[in-house]
């Protein structure tokens, strides 16, 4: 018997639907989750939500070359912005970011309960590992502190910071009103930072991110803004 030849349509068919598909398949190079408008609601930046800890909250939009930052300046104040982001570190370990910070909280150590401040600070929140959850939610803190050494981690002094991991990645030896540009290997700071919780291995994906400043301990003031945000697979 002959081979059953197919119709010039069920060849187009095939041909235009395979690909498609396939592309469908093929993940994101990247996935961004800042700022892809200068739009703000209730004077916070859109699809984000105000956290408000003390003093008075001053932040706004800026243009940032071909984009936007969020420009926030504490007076003895702590006050952040947070949004919930679910994403597998796995499949995207590495965070990139731009910062720039125009002034410094003087003396602001995370290693001292009573000089924790920072100009700026950005967390990453994983599924918690007990009850109640707010005691118990892995957090990474990338902050840029004062005086505490370049890529020192530890946990924070204050009351409730057990599960909160910190990495300084910038300090006073960086310039001020200078933009840099960040990338870590958030799932390799997990493993490190959280060994001590299950093998440091996450049990779900990324629950949320959050920016913050604060300088209310040193009773000064602080300046930061945060530009570009995203994750990418290489």
């Amino acid at each position: 018997m002959g081979s059953k030849r197919l119709s010039p349509f069920c060849c187009l068919m095939f041909l235009v639907i395979f690909p498609l598909r396939a592309a469908a398949e093929i993940p994101e190079p990247v996935v961004n989750v800042g700022f892809a408008t200068s739009d703000v609601l209730k004077g916070v930046p859109f699809g984000w939500e105000l956290d408000k800890k003390t003093g008075t909250v001053a932040l706004h939009m800026e243009g940032y070359g071909e984009g936007y930052c969020l420009k926030m300046v504490s007076n003895q104040s702590s006050f952040g912005i947070k949004r919930a982001v679910k994403l597998n570190i796995r499949e995207y370990p590495y965070l990139n970011w731009t910062w720039k910070v125009s002034k410094l909280p003087p003396g602001g150590d995370v290693r001292k309960s009573e000089t924790d401040d920072q100009a700026a600070q950005l967390y990453l929140a994983f599924p918690a590992k007990g009850f109640p959850a707010k005691l118990n939610t892995p957090v990474i803190g990338y902050i840029w502190d004062n005086e505490a050494p370049k890529e020192w981690t530890g946990r924070s002094p204050q009351l409730g910071g057990g599960k909160m991991r910190y990495v300084v990645v910038k300090n006073n030896i960086d310039k001020l009103g200078h933009w840099y540009a960040e990338k870590r290997n958030v799932y390799q700071d997990y493993q490190k930072l959280f060994r001590d919780l299950q093998g440091g291995e996450p049990t779900g994906p990324m629950q949320g991110i959050s920016l913050y400043i604060n300088s209310q301990h040193t009773r000064s003031a602080a300046e930061c803004s945060i530009g570009n945000i995203f994750f990418s697979r290489q």
